[in-house]
């Protein structure tokens, strides 16, 4: 089988599996975007997030949070307020982490040119991290990611090691750093969009009615955020694990 058919293979393999993510689904601040690749003939998504704050309680005698073996104490796509960390923290047993994980994007590309061309819009955009792996079978895997993340230890054994101001001010901290990536995406969606239409791999129109729905939700919940913001401040998918077992990765610069 040649490479544009074995291609055209793994895209509908990818789209007939189910998502077994903890969300069970694309979250909407990326919607569009995802969309916007998955209708492209150079690309399909295998993964995606939009970014999340989340507090861990991860097991006292592990050395490293590690997500499959901890409690979910609290988790956001948008801004958090400081009162639910405060009440996800007095859940706490163990280890807890307050964590703010930026948008990370993974993309399987038709070739090395098309890789290339992903690769360039995301680092114009802000997601500088980003980077390819080539796996044993010819798979071209794009991550789109970048580094402005946040992981503070909040509790170690079930006993509190910070006070409330403290909180305050990395929740600050995280919400400043959820509309900064809320910015990128922007970008990276207005950068993309651009050179698919340029390139003509993309039709555009496959998701138009939803992303329009999304959109207006966006905005309801910007006013939204800036109450939270006004209130907190004090006086703030599918990954195939078998190709991934041996991968070279490169990073452009």
């Amino acid at each position: 089988m040649d490479h544009e058919n074995a291609f055209k293979q793994w895209k509908r393999h990818c789209f007939s599996k189910v998502d077994f993510s903890k969300k069970g689904n694309i979250d909407d601040e990326i919607y569009p975007v995802v969309c916007l690749i998955n209708d492209s003939s150079n690309y399909f998504t295998t993964s995606s997030c939009s970014g999340r704050i989340i507090l861990i309680d991860g097991l006292s005698e592990c050395s490293r949070v590690q997500k499959q073996n901890c409690s979910w104490l609290f988790v956001t796509h948008q801004k958090c307020k400081v009162a639910d960390v405060v009440l996800g923290l007095q859940k706490a047993s163990g280890n807890a982490v307050f964590k703010f994980e930026p948008f990370v994007l993974h993309v399987q590309c038709k070739d090395i040119e098309s890789a290339k061309l992903l690769h360039s819009v995301a680092v114009n955009s802000g997601f500088r991290n980003s980077g390819m792996s080539i796996g044993k079978r010819g798979k071209i895997i794009m991550a789109v990611r970048s580094t402005h993340c946040l992981e503070v230890p909040l509790s170690h054994k079930g006993e509190i090691l910070v006070n409330e101001n403290y909180i305050h001010f990395l929740v600050q901290a995280a919400n400043q750093k959820m509309a900064e990536n809320v910015t990128r995406i922007k970008r990276f969606y207005d950068g993309l969009q651009a050179v698919l239409q340029a390139d003509g791999s993309s039709s555009m129109a496959t998701c138009k009615d939803k992303t329009t729905k999304i959109v207006q939700n966006q905005h309801q919940r910007k006013t939204q955020d800036s109450v939270i913001e006004d209130s907190q401040i004090p006086a703030n998918k599918f990954s195939d694990s078998e190709d991934y077992l041996e991968t070279s990765l490169i990073l452009f610069s």
